[in-house]
């Protein structure tokens, strides 16, 4: 039967997600009531400045003390789209302290505070859903969580950065340089004005740990995940993944390690082959590759950022919180039974694209070939090509390695840049999904 009082519901931000979820929480007022079994009210609203225009928001429902808001006992489900760890993280503590179940879409205080937020909704017997964290309109969490809780989930490896994915996709296809297809992206609002949590990966780390710590079910937090950007990717990087069949994408990769006692987390540039399906993933869009036991090889593709495709999984979230409400239950909370630590980096067994200057003279390869060996580590394939420098003659040598740990590889660049016939070290990048 269909209740007729309201589900209240407080958002928290009102900037291009919450606007959105305003919007269709009015337009599809009486979807939601079907879908739900109740109507959904939204309650009130919660801004840093109240006096700016929000077309289709009663201005009654603006409110700049959101703390009041959640306090004043009638709101049933909070969503809180302000990001970052302050004040978000406060608010969800009070929304907890006063009844009341969260969605979020704030992957950096997820990624740096879950467990203590899951704790807090579990203590209070509510729930804490997140679909929006971590690659916008996709449907990736709850599957993780719910659709293959009853598999084991070996590897995890996706592009879950809308903007780098649109930078080196525009590096790939017109041969432009890093700062030009930044700008690029920039002019077609793809990019902030500063684009550092972006190209450095942080963006993407704090949805690896995320994502880490449902697919193993075990805590990981952003510090646990190892991160190198993608500014000094370049054309000549690109040129020679062409060369091995490759594209370039920066990726976050989650592994189980083969004996199952550890995990790594990982978020990189890295080559991979064009026959593998994340490179064929273009512009803006995300893409995750999920390896599980029984299920096999899985892929969630869409678009991973944008005021309506995050607002989309955050309505999600919401049908399905206001459905717990309903039934007095809660859906699934934390997993981290198996508490497994987290390898460094250096643990990784990988594969190395390197690409040297070197003095353009007899022995220089031998040499370069013993620095390897020295180290352990066993070389694919090589390829030199002589060029005039201005003075004398320099070569350019391309080293690809086969698989090795991470720390014999890094190993094995340091002694490399102190040989004297090694005038440089033009670049480093892994290889990947092959």
């Amino acid at each position: 039967m269909m209740r007729t009082r309201p589900l209240k519901v407080a958002l928290l931000g009102c900037g291009v997600v919450g606007s959105e979820v305003a919007r269709i929480m009015t337009t599809h007022a009486d979807d939601l009531t079907q879908r739900i079994g109740a109507p959904v009210e939204l309650a009130g609203v919660a801004v840093r400045r109240p006096s700016k225009v929000r077309e289709g928001i009663d201005p009654a429902l603006i409110t700049t003390d959101a703390t009041a808001l959640l306090k004043r006992g009638d709101i049933d489900i909070a969503i809180e789209v302000i990001g970052g760890i302050e004040p978000a993280r406060a608010l969800i503590t009070t929304a907890f302290e006063n009844g009341i179940s969260v969605v979020s879409a704030n992957k950096a205080l997820l990624a740096q505070d879950g467990a203590a937020l899951h704790a807090a909704a579990e203590q209070h017997g509510l729930d804490l859903y997140y679909e929006a964290a971590v690659a916008g309109a996709i449907p990736l969490v709850r599957p993780m969580r719910e659709s293959l809780a009853g598999d084991k989930i070996n590897r995890v490896m996706g592009i879950v950065n809308g903007t780098t994915n649109f930078i080196l996709d525009k590096m790939d296809s017109t041969g432009a340089g890093y700062q030009e297809a930044l700008d690029e992206a920039t002019a077609l609002g793809y990019a902030e004005a500063d684009p550092t949590a972006d190209v450095e990966g942080y963006d993407a780390a704090a949805k690896a740990a995320i994502l880490a710590g449902i697919a193993f079910h075990t805590r990981v937090r952003l510090d646990d995940v190892y991160r190198e950007g993608m500014t000094e990717v370049s054309a000549a990087d690109f040129a020679s993944a062409k060369r091995m069949g490759c594209t370039i994408k920066l990726l976050a990769i989650l592994e189980r390690a083969a004996d199952g006692e550890s995990v790594t987390a990982r978020v990189h540039p890295a080559m991979i082959p064009l026959s593998h399906p994340l490179s064929s993933v273009r512009e803006a869009y995300n893409a995750v590759f999920v390896e599980a036991e029984a299920a096999g090889r899985l892929m969630f593709y869409g678009p991973g950022a944008g005021g309506a495709p995050t607002a989309s999984a955050v309505l999600g979230d919401l049908v399905a919180v206001a459905r717990n409400k309903l039934a007095e239950s809660t859906g699934p909370g934390e997993s981290a039974y198996t508490q497994l630590p987290v390898s460094p980096m250096g643990d990784v067994v990988t594969r190395y694209h390197i690409s040297l200057d070197v003095a353009d003279k007899p022995g220089v390869l031998a040499q370069v070939a013993t620095t390897f060996a020295e180290h352990g580590v066993s070389i694919d394939t090589v390829r030199q090509q002589g060029r005039p420098d201005g003075v004398g003659k320099e070569a350019s040598l391309v080293v690809v390695t086969h698989r090795a740990p991470d720390a014999a590889l890094s190993g094995t660049v340091e002694a490399l840049r102190k040989l004297d016939t090694v005038h440089g070290v033009a670049s480093i990048m892994r290889v990947e999904g092959e």
